[in-house]
């Protein structure tokens, strides 16, 4: 059922800490300047797509501030609204970065592995395409849960949002799988990309731990699926959710850690 007049959305979805969101908005605003100057010195589609999710989250950031801060906002269900759109769809470029990533460390492999099960994985399309789907149906779930005035139409949203999160978690396990096999072919083929900088040389590495961060922010929203009061708390939503991602966003900042598209070899098929 629709909620009373002058219920507060933010309350009720455990939104509290107005100092922690600033702070994290200050972050990703460094972030952003610092990817943006690298969109136009070096151009490349990472550092693009890593510039808008900065942007995505400085602005959900600064929602989620004023919805803790702001007794107005917090009981406004657009503002509401807006803030979770807004913060859901960032995690799509962040996830596809390290995937495309990943991928292009495979292009400079001098062993590249080759099958069936290791074209599927590969098929930039179809993760694209999962993705896609993953943010369609939790932005829908979510607003027909927020909005919706029938116990039908809101369990359907939320059943929306269960399978968007299991779809985001699959793909994360899908990313780190590929960085462990990665890991695998370049121990033993070793690499044909650059080795001078520290992400050159210990990229994959770096990949793996950025994978296992996204991968503990999913695991913990699938976890907590069925447990809003728990997901909604701030002292577990912090460090589990935002401070992961954060940190894995700050890990993307490692100097060559993303190549530029001339040390790709394009007539690969992992390019």
């Amino acid at each position: 059922m629709a909620a009373p007049a002058g219920y507060n959305y933010a309350a009720g979805a455990g939104i509290y800490d107005f100092p922690a969101a600033v702070v994290f908005a200050v972050f990703y605003v460094f972030l952003l300047v610092f990817f943006a100057f690298k969109s136009f010195s070096r151009p490349t589609f990472v550092f693009f797509v890593m510039s808008f999710f900065c942007t995505i989250r400085v602005a959900a950031f600064i929602l989620r501030s004023l919805l803790a801060k702001v007794t107005a906002d917090a009981e406004n269900v657009n503002f509401f609204v807006a803030y979770s759109v807004i913060y859901n769809i960032g995690f799509f470029g962040l996830l596809y970065s390290t995937f495309t990533l990943v991928l292009d460390r495979f292009a400079c492999a001098k062993n590249q592995p080759h099958g069936p099960f290791f074209a599927l994985l590969r098929r930039r399309f179809i993760f694209r395409l999962a993705l896609t789907t993953a943010v369609t149906l939790g932005i829908t779930g979510s607003i027909q849960s927020l909005y919706g005035t029938q116990t039908s139409t809101i369990s359907t949203g939320d059943t929306l949002r269960k399978v968007a999160t299991f779809i985001f978690l699959g793909c994360t396990a899908v990313v780190l799988l590929l960085a462990f096999l990665l890991a695998r072919v370049e121990a033993y083929g070793g690499s044909g990309g650059s080795g001078y900088s520290f992400g050159g040389r210990y990229g994959t590495y770096i990949l793996i731990v950025i994978s296992l961060l996204l991968l503990a922010r999913e695991t913990f929203f699938a976890a907590t699926i069925d447990k809003p009061n728990v997901q909604g708390n701030e002292h577990v939503w912090y460090p589990l959710a935002a401070l992961s991602e954060l940190l894995a966003v700050m890990l993307f900042a490692t100097p060559g850690l993303v190549p530029p598209r001339s040390e790709i070899p394009q007539d690969s098929p992992w390019a």
